[in-house]
């Protein structure tokens, strides 16, 4: 039998499936949450769970903490290198810090996916730091 052929998937590439992978984490949580008895109640009833009433402030703030990594798929294939490694690398830490603060006391589905988000987010700065270095044109191997 012939070996398969395994192309190298670009960092990019890795850094954009990275977020895509982050986000369907995400929108699972959120729909399973729905789940939770008494949580359809609440959500009726005006209340955005732990973080109280629910206001245009914070719903608008929501928005845009979500909004940020479905951005980031489309902007880590399209930003400049440099920006985008920093981008991916603050980004990464910052979304990972998020999510272990909201695991504490949150129930067992939630500490699951939440278990996988911090690992996407390890994986996406660990990809991002290691991201490979232009070869000079004017370097010769040994």
């Amino acid at each position: 039998m012939k070996p398969l052929d395994d192309v190298r998937v670009p960092v990019r590439h890795r850094l954009a499936a990275l977020w895509a992978a982050l986000m369907f984490c995400y929108v699972y949580g959120d729909f399973f949450g729905l789940f939770v008895p008494g949580r359809l109640k609440d959500m009726m009833a005006g209340n955005f769970g732990p973080m109280g009433p629910t206001t245009d402030g914070l719903l608008v703030g929501s928005s845009l903490l979500l909004a940020v990594p479905a951005l980031m798929i489309y902007a880590t294939l399209v930003v400049p290198a440099r920006a985008c490694q920093w981008a991916n690398l603050l980004l990464g830490v910052f979304y990972a810090v998020v999510m272990a603060l909201t695991m504490p006391g949150a129930p067992l589905f939630y500490q699951a996916l939440g278990v996988v988000e911090l690992a996407i987010g390890l994986v996406t700065v660990v990809t991002a730091w290691r991201w490979p270095r232009a070869v000079s044109a004017n370097r010769h191997p040994i």
